[in-house]
Parts: structure tokens; C-alpha cells; sequence
């Protein structure tokens, strides 16, 4: 049952082949048995889940099937949800639940899915590894001495473990695609405003996006119907038309020009760069074109957005005071001691590292030498992408610069962490939708191609995506048993 599509489980349903019960049951076992060597749920919401099956199951008695009805999901555990604890991976929200739920999660509950639970994370989305939560590191399924990539490492590990068919996810410099390109499984960015932001616990409010992870292109593209749209309680997100991405995914194939930054092949491993060529002349296979484009000031990617991010989250993560809501220290002398130990203890070295830079790039004597220039290295990018686009339909590239890294190999060495987004940061500092796919194995381990698209043009996206998984397997590949 794990090994099947998101399309085929919600055809299984509709057919009455397998009843949400059953379906919902097979993935709470599959968790219970396999989990405790991820770690990739902080909360197991079985309870809820069945409750929410039953219904489902009545439903389908009556004929009343909407989009996926009866399907468990899991949810990063970012996104608030009514009644159940919602961490951030982090010690400050360690008892915090929240009385609504955000807007992701309400749209997919209106289409019939089942939270199955809230997965595991780098705290507060801080991370490239899943190893900075407050609950413990995050395995690969495909080696568990390895990252699953982060921050949304555990949605992308129970994925690729079939222990959910599909999960969401945050993007906010590659926090989807750098752990799907890990972990071997489709992670979708959604362009900047898709998708509603409400509910979704802030960490750099400019570059902050909700997304999906899946087994296929297809998948990605029923799960983008269901979360996207205009939302009134998000002043960022999009009142532009949000087409049928599945049939548009399927029927669409315009794609002719495909532009490959010179940039992104500089100093690439020679084992990425091997399976990024045979990814290159399966796309030729499928009539594209591809030529050499160049965004020159996509380097400068990592150093701009390690100042504008951080600066977003010293202001975001101010409201965390141990006053108003999140952990409160014991046994202080007085307000000023409060805030101070609070903070201290309820945030991880991760959170208040960012925290620190961010405020000290935001100061009055350091405003304009760093966090004004990394808007203006961010505008920049964007024009460069911006004139990309107007002689290419997309954009690929290797998505990680490697395979998954042995856990604690780079956690004392935060510009080597860093460097694990060098090819994603880009997209999200204009704005862009992505996509990762797998493409490829080294040394037994996953490697995804990132595929970038104008605003707004996930359509095209998906459809090329659709049309390289015809052709090719990788993302029919599984990780052995976790033993």
C-alpha cells in the first residue's frame, strides 16, 4: 500500500477498494513501527485520525467524494491546527495549542484529508538538516546515519518512508527541495503568495512559503488545487486565478526552452554533475532544448538571504517574550530577568544565532553596510531572473551540491550548513516557484533536479516534472526496511 501514489490512493477510495479506516490505519501501524528510528513525528495524532476516518468512510457511503477524502496527511508542525500542540520544533512552544487552524490546514480538512500527525523539524525552520529541533534529530530512511535534509526534514522522511502518502511543508530558503532532493521524493516551493501564509508560524515573513511533498509530479499538482488561492487573512497572498494544476500538469507540454545557469555547474561535485548531465539529455529525449544562461549574482544568494532572513526572524521571534505566550522561565527576580531567561532557555544556539545577526544587521550603524545591500543583491537577483525568463520557459539544476551528509558532520560549521541551500535561496529571494524531483543516485543515495519556473507558472513546472517521470523511474525508488 506505501509504495502507491497519492492519485492512486484517492482512486482506491473513490472505488471503494479500501475504505479510509483501513487506509488510515495501515499508515498509523506503519508509524508505530518504523518511526522510532526517524523521528520523523513530534505528535501522533491517532485519535483525531480515526475519528476524522469514520466520517470520511460515511461519507464515501453517501457518494460524497471531494478531493481527497479518506487520504491521511502528515503536517509539518508549523502550521497551527485547532486544538492539537503545534512546536515549531522548538522548547518555547513545547505547550503551546493553538485555537485555530491555519489556512492550509482548513482547506485541506475541507477537502477531506486526515491529519494523521505533526512532523519533526529544525526549530522554528532554522536549519538544513533536521537537526536543530528541540526534539531530536531526524533521520534519512534511506541511511540512518544520514540528514534528511531540513527544515522540513520529518514531512519529507515520512514521505519517503511510507509512513504518509504526502505531508506539507515550508519553504523559506529551500526547506522543501533540499530535503525532497535528499530523501528521493517530489517537494513543490509554490510561487511567493500562492499559497496562504496564515497560521503558519513566521519565521522571515518575505520568504516564508507553504508547500507539498509527494511521490510524483501529479500528486504535487492535486495537492496545489487544494491549498491555493486568495486568502483574506493574508495580505500577501494572490488574488490571481488559481487554474486545475492536475489537468494543467497533465495536458500541458509548451515547455521548449530550458536554461541551465553556468553558475550552478561551477565546483559541482563530479558524482552530482554525472547524474545532473544523463538528467539533462533525458530532457533533450523529451524535446528540449537546453542552453547555457547565466545568473551571475546567484553566489551572492546564501550571503543576502543570511541577512535578510535572520533579520525578519529577530522581529518575528520578538513576540516569544515568556509574557504574552511561549516558555516561561521559573523563579526570577523581575520582568527584565523573565524576558532574558525565558528566551534563553526556550530557544536552541540555532535560533539565537539568526536572532543575533539579524538584530545586528538591522541596528542604526549597520543598517545600510549589510542588510540594505542584501536588498539590493536581492532586487538584482530578481532582474536577473527576470531577464532569464524572457528567453527560457524554465530553469534546472542539481537542487542540493550533494547527497545527504552523515548527522553532525557540519553542525559546527554553520557556513558549510549554509552552503546547503546555495541553489535554492535564489527562488525564494525573488519570489519563484520550484520544484525537486529525483533524478538520480550516488552512492546509494538520492539526488534531486530542481526545476524553477516564472511567477506563477507552476503549471509548466509540474508538466515538465510530469513528462521526466514518464520517462524515467527514480521516483518509483524506494528505501530498503528500516532496520
Amino acid at each position: 500500500m506505501n509504495e502507491k501514489t497519492l492519485i492512486e490512493l484517492t482512486e482506491d477510495i473513490k472505488s471503494r477498494k479500501i475504505s479510509s479506516t483501513e487506509l488510515t490505519e495501515f499508515y498509523l501501524n506503519r508509524i508505530k513501527k518504523y518511526d522510532g528510528k526517524l523521528n520523523s513525528f513530534i505528535t501522533i495524532t491517532e485519535e483525531h485520525a480515526l475519528q476524522r476516518a469514520k466520517i470520511a468512510d460515511k461519507e464515501i457511503a453517501k457518494g460524497e467524494v471531494k478531493n481527497l477524502t479518506g487520504i491521511p496527511i502528515a503536517q509539518k508542525d508549523i502550521f497551527c491546527t485547532k486544538g492539537i500542540k503545534t512546536t515549531c520544533g522548538s522548547k518555547m512552544l513545547n505547550n503551546f495549542i493553538s485555537p485555530y487552524d491555519a489556512t492550509v490546514v482548513e482547506r485541506l480538512n475541507r477537502v477531506g484529508s486526515i491529519m494523521i500527525g505533526k512532523t519533526n523539524m529544525d526549530e522554528f525552520a532554522m536549519g538544513s538538516s533536521n537537526e536543530t529541533s528541540y526534539y531530536g534529530n531526524v533521520h534519512n530512511p534511506w541511511n540512518l546515519d544520514c540528514v534528511p535534509g531540513g527544515s522540513s526534514g520529518g514531512s519529507a522522511a515520512s514521505v519517503a518512508a511510507g509512513l504518509a502518502p504526502c505531508a506539507t511543508g515550508t519553504d523559506t530558503g529551500g526547506s522543501i527541495r533540499q530535503p525532497a532532493s535528499l530523501t528521493g521524493i517530489c517537494g513543490l516551493k509554490p510561487t511567493y503568495g500562492r499559497v496562504s501564509r496564515y497560521g503558519m508560524i513566521a519565521f522571515a515573513s518575505s520568504l516564508d512559503q507553504a508547500g507539498i511533498f509527494a511521490k510524483t509530479a501529479e500528486d504535487c499538482a492535486l495537492l496545489l488545487n487544494c491549498i491555493s488561492g486568495y486568502d483574506n487573512k493574508d495580505s500577501t497572498s494572490s488574488r490571481k486565478d488559481v487554474p486545475d494544476y492536475l489537468e494543467e500538469c497533465r495536458n500541458l507540454n509548451s515547455v521548449k526552452k530550458i536554461g541551465v545557469p553556468v553558475e550552478f555547474l561551477q565546483d559541482l561535485d563530479e558524482g552530482v554533475a554525472q547524474v545532473f548531465q544523463e538528467a539533462l539529455r533525458e530532457l533533450e529525449n523529451i524535446n528540449c532544448k537546453i542552453v547555457d544562461i547565466s545568473l551571475k549574482s546567484s553566489k551572492l544568494g546564501v550571503s543576502a538571504y543570511q541577512v535578510v532572513a535572520p533579520a525578519e526572524c529577530s522581529s518575528n521571534l520578538s513576540r516569544y517574550d515568556g509574557v504574552r505566550f511561549g516558555h516561561r522561565a521559573d523563579n526570577v527576580k523581575d520582568i527584565s530577568e523573565l524576558y532574558k531567561k525565558s528566551r534563553s532557555e526556550g530557544f536552541g544556539n540555532e535560533v539565537k544565532r539568526r536572532i543575533l545577526v539579524g538584530t545586528y544587521a538591522l541596528s542604526a550603524g549597520y543598517f545600510d553596510a549589510y542588510y540594505l545591500k542584501a536588498q539590493k543583491i536581492r532586487n538584482l537577483i530578481s532582474s536577473e531572473f527576470n531577464a532569464a525568463f524572457k528567453d527560457v520557459d524554465l530553469i534546472v539544476g542539481p537542487t542540493a551540491p550533494d547527497v545527504a551528509f552523515k548527522i553532525g558532520e557540519k553542525m559546527n560549521d554553520p557556513i558549510a550548513m549554509y552552503l546547503s541551500d546555495v541553489y535554492t535561496v535564489s527562488t525564494n529571494l525573488a519570489g519563484l516557484p520550484a520544484i525537486s524531483i529525483p533524478m538520480g543516485f550516488k552512492n546509494d543515495l538520492p539526488l534531486g533536479l530542481q526545476i524553477i519556473g516564472n511567477h506563477f507558472q507552476e503549471s509548466q513546472i509540474l508538466s515538465l516534472s510530469r513528462q521526466f517521470q514518464e520517462v524515467t523511474d527514480w521516483h518509483t525508488k524506494q528505501p530498503g526496511e528500516l532496520k
